[in-house]
């Protein structure tokens, strides 16, 4: 089984929420899952599964716990060919700028050689008052695309 890192990033705690939700769903698979709310870089391994989760808040703008590990990415550009990650936004579609948080972690770690398991999930809270139900859907088909490790 995988053992995988989730990190979310929030401004009001939904991610926090999903993350932790999802957390207790991946043990109950059989994995191994440890949840950090807004990490900084030198507390994550370069390597192995992540499991982004995080909300948009502004103008597309991450929120503050996920900003500094954004920017510690963005600066030191490490290598992260050995990293496979999941990504899930929430946001609201009202907004031009719809999940445009996790567009610019998605696009950061590919940047740094990172490999995205499956799709973005994006999840509009128009559609999804419980974010914690589209997510662990969505869950369930990532899992079968995890690598053997």
């Amino acid at each position: 089984m995988a053992e995988i890192t989730l990190i979310s990033g929030s401004t009001l705690g939904s991610a926090e929420y999903v993350a932790e939700h999802l957390a207790d769903k991946l043990q109950e698979a059989g994995h191994s899952a440890t949840v950090l709310h807004g990490p900084q870089l030198a507390e994550l391994k370069p390597q192995g599964i992540w499991l982004v989760v995080s909300s948009t808040h502004g103008a597309g703008d991450l929120p503050d716990n996920l900003q500094p590990l954004y920017d510690d990415i963005a600066s030191q550009r490490p290598d992260l060919s050995a990293l496979s990650y999941g990504a899930i936004g929430i946001g609201s579609r009202e907004y031009d700028t719809f999940c445009g948080a996790i567009e610019k972690v998605d696009a950061l770690l590919t940047q740094c050689g990172a490999s995205r398991i499956g799709d973005l999930l994006k999840i509009n809270i128009l559609d999804h008052e419980i974010p914690e139900d589209p997510a662990e859907e969505w869950l369930g088909s990532w899992v079968k695309l995890l690598p053997e490790m």
